[in-house]
This record gives structure tokens, sequence and C-alpha cells, in this order.
């Protein structure tokens, strides 16, 4: 089965299950039942991106059980924090590293920074999303980056918004688009990866070489980039096009300080304007606390996280048995065909890639 086509069937699954019944947070014993008798809290480092959240009833969810305390490390974007875990690695920062993707995975893999855990949760996700056969690199969740606009933008200017990725050449468009730098950023990885997707290696830095000419914005992360530069409700920058998620104008929605009934963004989904993504979690080498490490990795996978992740982190669950908020499905839009990359083209040519674009773009 394509993962197009299985995840295709994940999200109307879940769609379906969240529109029969309102979300309810799961009780704990999504994971096992902890061996341990000690009265001292254990400590848990957790090395994360730096868009990482959780809500404080599900991280107390995991405290109470284990009887441990939770440290996160936020370490920048994901190619920053991947640079850290793999400096470190001989003298490990964190216990758990949650936030690589598939766009830098085999960078992780090949650095060794992670020792192998077969997670009894493996049995509920679907086969698609596991693409470390050893078990270093677990799945959480996934998503789709995608260009997102400021409709009053377009709206005020009488400008119909961009429809495709060669229409961010056009002069109307000059100025107005904000991206991600992808030596730092996964966001800006994932899409230059759309890029090369959509105009293949002979094509994609042409296209990158007519953004520059059209003024094009580069910062050296999502953060930055959203909240920052872009003109959209949730920053307060001068550029109405941003390199964001599919997911994010269910979040303007959901997060809106005053409440609304439309998200005042929208997401590009024309084919090959997309890159889906998928991020994993694994134990560093070195851990301290190798058994709370498991715990951990286990509720990551379990639904009480999967459940909680969505409304935090702009990102789906791969656990089918995860439920969605209904306003959160009310204002998702899925692309029907992301670009495509295979997973070994990007471990042969990433850093080429990613050298080459830094070449065109900021030199």
């Amino acid at each position: 089965m394509s993962i197009k086509i299985l995840l295709s069937t994940l999200v109307l699954a879940v769609i379906l299950t969240a529109c029969a019944s309102p979300a309810a947070t799961p009780a704990v014993q999504d994971t096992p039942t902890p061996t341990s008798t000690q009265t001292t809290a254990q400590s848990l480092a957790v090395m994360t991106h730096d868009s990482f959240a959780i809500s404080e009833s599900a991280l107390a969810a995991f405290e109470t059980q284990y009887n441990a305390k939770v440290q996160f490390l936020k370490a920048g974007d994901t190619g920053t924090a991947l640079n850290k875990a793999i400096l470190s690695k001989n003298n490990p920062l964190a216990d758990v590293f949650y936030g690589v993707d598939n766009t830098f995975l085999s960078r992780a893999l090949d650095e060794g920074i992670f020792d192998p855990y077969q997670s009894p949760q493996l049995d509920a996700i679907p086969a698609e999303f596991i693409l470390d056969p050893e078990h270093r690199a677990l799945p959480v969740d996934y998503g789709d980056v995608c260009l997102n606009y400021d409709k009053a933008y377009f709206k005020e200017k009488g400008l119909l918004p961009p429809q495709s990725l060669e229409d961010l050449l056009k002069p109307e468009y000059r100025g107005l688009l904000v991206v991600q730098n992808p030596a730092t950023s996964s966001p800006g990885l994932a899409f230059l990866l759309a890029t090369i997707g959509h105009f293949g290696e002979t094509g994609y830095l042409d296209f990158w070489k007519g953004l520059v000419a059209n003024d094009v914005l580069v910062v050296n992360d999502w953060e930055s980039a959203y909240y920052t530069e872009f003109s959209g409700s949730s920053g307060k920058g001068p550029r109405p096009i941003v390199v964001s998620y599919d997911s994010s104008p269910a979040f303007e929605v959901l997060y809106a300080e005053t409440p609304i009934e439309e998200a005042p963004t929208a997401a590009v989904i024309a084919d090959d304007t997309c890159f889906r993504q998928i991020e994993f979690v694994g134990i560093l080498k070195g851990s301290k606390n190798r058994q709370l490490a498991e715990k951990w990795v286990d509720f990551m996978l379990s639904p009480t996280f999967q459940e909680d992740m969505p409304l935090q982190m702009f990102v789906f669950p791969v656990n089918p048995q995860a439920k969605l908020d209904p306003v959160f499905v009310q204002h998702l839009i899925l692309p029907e065909k992301t670009a495509q990359v295979e997973p070994e083209e990007i471990a042969a040519n990433r850093e080429k890639w990613i050298k080459e674009w830094t070449e065109v773009v900021l030199r």
C-alpha cells in the first residue's frame, strides 16, 4: 500500500472517529505499568526542537505514572538540534531526542546517535511510517509543509494568491515570500525538497535563482518566519506568504485571542507544492536512564500523547487509535498530491543539494 493511500485512509479514520464523539484524553494505562518503587522522582532529559510542546495534563500523566520529572532541552530548529546531538554524542546532553524528521533521518542514523528500541507501541503504528527497520528512530507524527498566505493581504490588493510554485516567480509576488534556511530548518529543507520533487535536479536551482531575483527572504527557523516576518494574524511582519504547514490555518482558529469562525490564513495545496514530513524520537546512546527513556518513547507513541500532540504542535498522529479534535478537523484541508523525493535520494544527495542551494541563494 502506498504511503499516500495509507495516510489518506488514516486521516479519514481519525476524522470519522472524531466526528462521532468528542475527543477525550484516555487513561494513562496506554503505556506499560511501571515497575519502579522509588519514592524519589526520577529525572529524564528530553532534547527537542524549538517547536515542541505538550500540555500540562499530558505531561503530568506521564510524570505521575512513573514518579518522574521530565526536563526539556529545546535546542533550536531540527537541523540545529540534530547538529548539537551529533556534536555531543560521546557525552549526550539528554536521554532522548525528539524531532529529527525524514529529511534529516539518514544523517542521524549514519552518525549513530541512537540506541535501538522496539517499543510495544509500534504494533499499532502503520508500517509505512517506520522508516528505520532497526528501530533506532521511531515515528511520532507527520505533517505537510506547504506555502501559507495571509487572506486579508490578497483581498485588499485584489491579487490572486499563488496557485503553484511557478507563480512565486511572477512580478506581482515580488518581495512577498519568506522561507527557512534548509541547512538549519526542517520546514526549510522540506520546501527545498518540494522544489526538487517538482522541478527535478536539473531545474530546481533555476527556480531558486528566480526567487532570489524576486526578493525572497530567508530566515533560520520556522518561528522567525511565521511569527516575525509573516503578516498573518499570528505574525506581525510585512510578508504575506510563508513556508509553514497545511494545518497552520486550523491553529489560527483554535488559538485566536478573539473567537473566529474562519481562518485568516490558508494553505496552498496544489499538486507538488507541499512535502510530507515524518518526525521521529530515539533514545540517545549513553542515556543515564535507559528504562525511563523507554517509557517516554512508549508514551509518545501512545494515544495519550498522540491525541494531545496535534493541538500543541501543528502535526498529525501516526497512531490510528488517536482521535482528532473536531474543530481541528473542520478547518483542515489536505493536499491530494505532495511532491515526492525518495528517502534514498535524500540520504544520497541532501548535503549536496543544501550546498548548491546555499551557493545560489545566500552567496
